[in-house]
């Protein structure tokens, strides 16, 4: 269930690690410069959702762009969840120092997702190329498993509505297709799921979307989000490892610059990279789990 899911992960994650055979990475964490975040927030824009303005993650009283990259960036420190809402819904780091193309994994995404519980973020990367600490140079897709596939679209883009408080917020997207983020008193109060740093009436979000992967057992009744194969942030993929920081174990996606692509999908070959912005990929809400909403924990450079 998408609302008590960052409580079942809490519950389950002791068993979770220690079924998971992947591999393990491990920071030093006697270095200090791995301790401290090597990198910054800079973009925070979540589509509506659940936990988008909630008094329990710090975000009820922020206004502000500023005001928002900086609590994402302290809950980022605490490997704390930050959701991105629903799709379109992002968020942007820069890295102080630029992470190098190795042609293996190069960089990792901590989350929260396990095997029925998956929310996958599509992954961008771009290089500072004239060098002015602003994310204004290209961005460039990280092609993952469903690239091109069935359901899968490039150059789409959504516009979500201001609601009344406690009501849904409506969205309407570039392929005509119209629909809600459901408000869901009951579990998640505030009053709006449409960001409060948001000013406008309306704004746009633009991407890459793939489709919903939702099953329901026909026994139980239970719903679930399944993974795919790889290349996601928040998804149990053939890419899920661990790393150890100040040993605390955290389940991470891997991610390879070499897979990045220009907008024609042509492979593109870069040496290094300074920004990454995950981007929620799947526009999706179902009655009983919500909006398909990516979270993200970390970021760190292998």
């Amino acid at each position: 269930m998408k609302t008590s899911k960052i409580a079942l992960v809490a519950l389950i994650s002791s068993c979770f690690i220690a079924c998971n055979k992947d591999e393990d990475i491990v920071i030093d964490n006697d270095n200090t410069s791995q301790v401290n975040l090597p990198y910054e927030v800079i973009e925070y824009l979540p589509a509506p959702g659940q936990f988008i303005n909630e008094k329990v993650s710090g975000f009820e009283k922020i206004t502000t762009m500023t005001e928002a990259c900086a609590q994402a960036e302290n809950r980022l420190k605490e490997n704390l969840y930050v959701s991105l809402g629903a799709w379109g819904g992002y968020i942007t780091v820069r890295f102080k120092n630029s992470i190098r193309n190795t042609e293996g994994y190069d960089f990792a995404i901590a989350s929260n997702s396990f095997d029925s519980s998956n929310e996958p973020g599509i992954v961008w990367v771009m290089k500072d190329t004239n060098g002015n600490n602003q994310p204004d140079d290209t961005w460039y897709e990280l092609k993952g498993s469903y690239y091109g596939q069935e359901g899968f679209a490039t150059n789409f883009s959504v516009t979500y509505y201001r609601p009344q408080p406690g009501e849904d917020t409506f969205w309407k997207a570039s392929d005509g297709e119209e629909g809600y983020v459901k408000w869901i008193g009951s579990f998640h109060s505030q009053d709006f799921y449409y960001p409060n740093w948001v000013n406008a009436d309306s704004y746009t979000l633009s991407g890459s979307k793939m489709p919903a992967k939702v099953t329901q057992n026909p026994v139980t009744g239970i719903w679930s989000n399944l993974p795919f194969d790889w290349g996601y942030a928040d998804n149990s993929g053939k890419d899920l490892g661990k790393i150890e920081v100040n040993g605390i174990s955290l389940d991470v996606n891997r991610f390879r610059i070499s897979d990045a692509v220009d907008n024609t999908g042509k492979p593109v070959k870069l040496e290094s990279i300074d920004f990454i912005k995950v981007q929620t990929a799947i526009l999706s809400d179902t009655d009983l789990l919500g909006e398909n909403s990516t979270e993200v924990c970390g970021f760190f450079a292998l």
